[in-house]
């Protein structure tokens, strides 16, 4: 059968600097568990949510015990252990790369994280704003104006309405602007990606909060589902086009 998340063996104790390590794995996912980071020696990022377009809140050494509240789909990271889309949550607002974390086990050991606690929040500076414009040239309140705090929050992009010398406009431009201004576009999710459709009068833009195992993506939006309010949705990734804004 194939296992939910890929990655390489990891049954069994594991030599680390020449120590035996052993990680008792919990016998359900039904309890947090634990884990000991192995990189090889850098400290592991760890992230404000489960994905590498989220922004970095610290680092744990490597060969440091840690305790996974729960675990879900994020970016695919490839590190010791193989390949994975799964991320631990290890604190408020802290995930690392399953990746790069011993458990014992080749699939999840702790339970799926709610769509409440894998670092999706109304952080929108403008929440509320139904009129005006913001500091990156879109009108407040809409879905390219949420999109454009989540590029320049979340990925450090000095990203505006002529980013690249393009006018990114209304959301059903955005991805014509993308391909001029040389950006991928495609039909791949990734965490941190902008999600792009030209349905409606004026498209629709959404930020790539999680791409799940199922085939679905799990989106953070402004004016969608509520005039100039937040929401989230999971969905088909056929769904969207994807901006990969680096």
């Amino acid at each position: 059968m194939k296992k939910l998340f890929a990655r390489t063996g990891r049954r069994g104790g594991l030599a680390v600097g020449g120590a035996a390590v052993t990680i008792v794995a919990l016998a359900t996912a039904a309890l947090a568990a634990s884990g000991t980071v192995n990189t090889a020696g850098a400290p592991l990022t760890v992230r404000s949510g489960p994905g590498t377009g989220y922004s970095a809140v610290g680092t744990v050494n490597d060969g440091a015990s840690v305790t996974i509240s729960c675990q879900t789909a994020g970016t695919t990271v490839s590190g010791t252990y193989g390949t994975s889309s799964l991320w631990d949550k290890i604190g408020t607002g802290r995930y690392v790369a399953d990746a790069y974390v011993y458990t014992g086990s080749d699939n999840a050991v702790a339970p799926a994280c709610s769509t409440s606690n894998t670092g999706m929040v109304d952080d929108y500076p403008y929440r509320g704003a139904t009129s005006g414009i913001d500091p990156w040239n879109f009108y407040k309140g809409q879905c390219t104006s949420f999109a454009a705090w989540r590029i320049v929050d979340r990925k450090n992009a000095s990203f505006s309405n002529s980013f690249k010398g393009q006018h990114w406009g209304n959301a059903n431009h955005w991805d014509e602007a993308a391909r001029a201004a040389g950006i991928s576009v495609n039909s791949t999710p990734t965490v941190g990606s902008v999600a792009q459709s030209d349905a409606g009068s004026y498209g629709h833009v959404a930020w790539v909060a999680a791409v799940n195992s199922d085939g679905t993506v799990t989106v953070e939006e402004y004016n969608y589902a509520s005039p100039d309010r937040y929401g989230t949705r999971r969905v088909a990734k056929s769904s969207f086009e994807y901006i990969h804004i680096s």
